[in-house]
């Protein structure tokens, strides 16, 4: 027993490390900012101001509170993300934007600085001790209006200017880069342009099932038989291997054995339907009632007889 707790204890502290890792703040990333933002996004208030999305590059959801957002290099706790709001989990490989509006009291997400236009910027995310700095990125100074500065992919990449067109999209609040088509589909638009290799595919998908399903039934069936029968010998009292002893003999049983165990039967009961020495008179019994009897229907003729 003391074996048993002493290897699982060594295990769970062998997972430590990883489990911790998986709720790391580490992977908290700074995605993209707009330094000037009149057209782009609008906050809760319908106002548009300065914006900086975090990304969460985990595969596991991440709290993000207690952690803090500067502009500051000498104050790396300006910006404390405040405790008790449920949008502050963020979901694996999922984004969160905060306004860079100076505005603290307007809720959990808006700063209490912001961004200069017209000059570099430089943002820092810290952990909760405020000294562990998890992510940090200069906004050059010549960023002009409603344009952003993103990394090429989520959480990674290099940076680079996005103006909004088709080709570099903005994108606060979802992955910087928007997959436009599905590429199998396109693959098969162009290899199967009528149509006929995906009907093809989906009547192999369908008769496949039905096969599954027959054969299913089929063996359903044979177990339910095979049940049935044993509780048919077990009710007479008759083992299982004296069952299987029987269904051997059964099954070797030929066409010339059951005939020559018919005709001992025939010979030792003398019992046989045509026989052509013998007349055999059954007597027939049949329902009798006086009411259709025809005796009573026929009327007695009167005598006559002559006067003297």
């Amino acid at each position: 027993m003391k074996k048993i707790i002493s290897t699982i204890a060594l295990t769970l502290l062998m997972l430590a490390p990883v489990l911790a890792s998986a709720q790391t703040r580490d992977a908290l990333r700074i995605n993209e900012v707009m330094v000037v933002n009149d057209n782009s996004l609008v906050d809760e208030y319908g106002n548009t101001s300065a914006w900086i999305e975090l990304f969460n590059s985990n595969f596991a959801p991440l709290e993000i509170s207690k952690i803090f957002i500067t502009n500051d290099k000498n104050n790396p706790r300006k910006y404390p993300v405040p405790l008790g709001d449920v949008n502050t989990r963020i979901s694996k490989r999922q984004h969160v934007v905060f306004f860079a509006d100076g505005e603290p009291n307007r809720g959990t997400f808006h700063t209490n600085f912001t961004l200069i236009p017209g000059e570099e910027n430089w943002i820092g995310i810290y952990d909760a001790d405020g000294k562990t700095l998890i992510d940090q990125v200069t906004i050059p100074a010549t960023l002009e209006p409603n344009h952003s500065w993103a990394r090429t992919q989520d959480g990674t990449g290099e940076w680079a200017i996005r103006t909004g067109g088709e080709s570099d999209y903005i994108t606060p609040s979802s992955a910087n880069v928007i997959t436009d088509t599905n590429s199998k589909i396109q693959l098969f638009a162009e290899n199967d342009e009528h149509g006929f290799g995906i009907t093809l595919m989906a009547m192999c998908i369908v008769f496949s099932a039905l096969l599954v399903l027959c054969l299913s039934f089929y063996a359903i069936g044979k177990i339910g038989g095979a049940i049935s029968k044993m509780n048919k010998f077990r009710s007479h009292g008759v083992t299982r291997s004296e069952a299987k002893e029987l269904e051997h003999l059964s099954s070797h049983d030929s066409g010339e054995e059951i005939a020559a165990i018919v005709l001992a039967l025939h010979e030792h009961l003398n019992a046989h339907d045509t026989e052509s020495t013998i007349l055999t008179i059954n007597k027939v019994k049949r329902a009798y009632s006086p009411w259709s009897s025809k005796i009573y229907s026929l009327r007695e003729i009167p005598e006559h007889r002559r006067a003297k």
